[in-house]
Order: C-alpha cells, then structure tokens, then sequence
C-alpha cells in the first residue's frame, strides 16, 4: 500500500481543477503587486494546477515556484505554466527548492494540515523568507473543524489568536488580516530586517 502524501487531493484532483474558482486571484494579485518587487520569485506552496493563482502573477512578471503533494495537479501547473519551476512534495516536507525567496503565498492548504503540520509549516515558512519578504496565507479567524467538500477529510483552523503567536516565535509579525469577495479569510505576514 502506498501512502497518498496529496491527503486525498490526488484522487480528487480532475474535480477540483474543474471547480477552481477566480476567488481569492484579485486580492492575492493585488497583495502581490503593491507588496513585492515586480520581478521577485514567489513560492506558492499548495499551488494546485496554478490556475488562476500563479497564472495570474506570472501574467504580471512574478516567477512562480510552485509546490503541491498531487502528481496530477503538478502535472497540470506544468502544461499551464511550463517556465516555472514546480516540485511533487508535501508542503509541510518540502526543501522549497533550498533558496529563499522574497515573497511566499499558501492559499486554501493550510487548514488542510492537521496542527503540528501547520506550525512546522508556518516555522518552514519563516525559514525561506527573505528579510523583509512577505508571506500570504489563508485560514478562517475563528478556531474550527470541518470536512472539506472535495476529499471529505478533516480540516482545521487554529483561529487568529494562535496564527499570531506562532507566527511572532518563529521571527514573523503579523502585518494584516483582509477578507476575498467570498469571505476567505488571509494573513499577512513579515520577515523584520
């Protein structure tokens, strides 16, 4: 038996690529494009087939390194964005190509993660961040569990309370926290020089 490191994301990957929405790409673009160097690399950590995230970003002269656990949507960030580097790996295990970078963006992955993933994640995070680099993820404020609709599998929120402190010990301060058209919640964080 083989273990599905996408945590059931594989075996749903045509759907989700179906269903992916334009929620979310306006404000993320626009975080991007007023907090980061128009050339900078970003790390898109859970980047699904890059549509219409990383796409979007590309569009507007950003590299993207994208990560994602799914051999299927990996593929597919690959046909959409065949210029930009992009690695098969669990986020929460991933090198992140061993660099740095000065942004770095997870939208719709962490609160998949069960709490020691999404803390080892975020102390990742704060370990390729860039001084003064910024990092954008997504997450409810509230602390909560549900299924997610696609895998039915367990997600979890930790609540803002928690995102803050973890972030603050690991070096990073939390700048912002802005809502998309849809209601998802998103935290900004930053590297002090």
């Amino acid at each position: 038996m083989t273990t599905d490191h996408s945590a059931g994301w594989e075996a749903v990957s045509d759907q989700f690529i179906a269903v992916r929405s334009e929620v979310g790409a306006a404000l993320v673009l626009g975080w991007a494009t007023a907090r980061l160097p128009r050339s900078a690399a970003i790390l898109d950590i859970g980047c699904g087939s890059g549509v219409p995230i990383a796409q979007g970003l590309v569009g507007v002269g950003f590299s993207v390194w994208g990560v994602d656990a799914s051999p299927s949507l990996i593929s597919a960030y690959r046909l959409n964005l065949p210029d930009m580097p992009a690695v098969c790996e669990p986020a929460q295990d991933s090198s992140f190509f061993d660099r740095t970078f000065v942004g770095v963006i997870s939208i719709g992955l962490i609160f998949l993660l069960g709490e020691g993933d999404q803390r080892k994640l975020l102390t990742n995070v704060a370990n390729v961040l860039e001084p003064a680099g910024r990092f954008l993820f997504s997450a409810p404020r509230e602390v909560c569990r549900w299924n997610d609709t696609l895998t039915g599998r367990a997600s979890m929120s930790l609540g803002a309370d928690a995102y803050a402190a973890h972030l603050t010990s690991v070096g990073l301060r939390l700048d912002d926290c802005r809502s998309d058209e849809g209601g998802n919640n998103y935290y900004e964080a930053v590297k002090p020089i």
